[in-house]
């Protein structure tokens, strides 16, 4: 599973203004929504249910946000940027300003699980996130993300 196969153009977001998490949730709900054509209360539903079995606060300032959703076909991500760094109770305690969104059919195991390590691997380094942080608007994200994706 790469990163190309997850997330396109309109599936970066440079500049949420969310300032809780909560707020973060219904954000990348709300345009994950609009993007797959599902209800955007189903998935905060869903991404809130799998915040309460552990934080996807995975450290260094990024959380990876993720669920199963009925009725989706295949995997989908979203990346997002928060303007500043907000409280996710990440496992390290940092605020975060990264996010990975990352949804999968209710069936897809395997693929969900490949999906999130390699998310998981590409967000471990740290120059990467520097540059996420770094970067002018949903283009460089988009390019920075799939470049990085490639050489790895």
């Amino acid at each position: 599973m790469e990163i190309d196969d997850l997330i396109g153009p309109a599936s970066i977001l440079p500049g949420l203004k969310s300032r809780s998490k909560r707020q973060v949730l219904q954000d990348l709900s709300a345009h994950a929504a609009e993007l797959i054509g599902m209800p955007e209360r189903t998935l905060f539903d869903i991404l809130t249910e799998r915040e309460r079995l552990g934080t996807t606060g995975v450290g260094q300032g990024v959380a990876i946000p993720h669920g199963k959703v009925p009725s989706l076909d295949k995997v989908f991500g979203l990346f997002a940027r928060t303007n500043e760094p907000i409280d996710f109770e990440s496992m390290d305690d940092r605020p975060v300003d990264l996010y990975f969104l990352l949804l999968a059919p209710e069936g897809a195991g395997a693929d969900h699980l490949k999906a999130l390590a390699r998310v998981s691997r590409l967000f471990r380094d740290k120059a990467l996130c520097e540059k996420l942080r770094g970067a002018e608007g949903g283009d460089a994200l988009h390019a920075l993300l799939l470049r990085k994706a490639a050489a790895a």
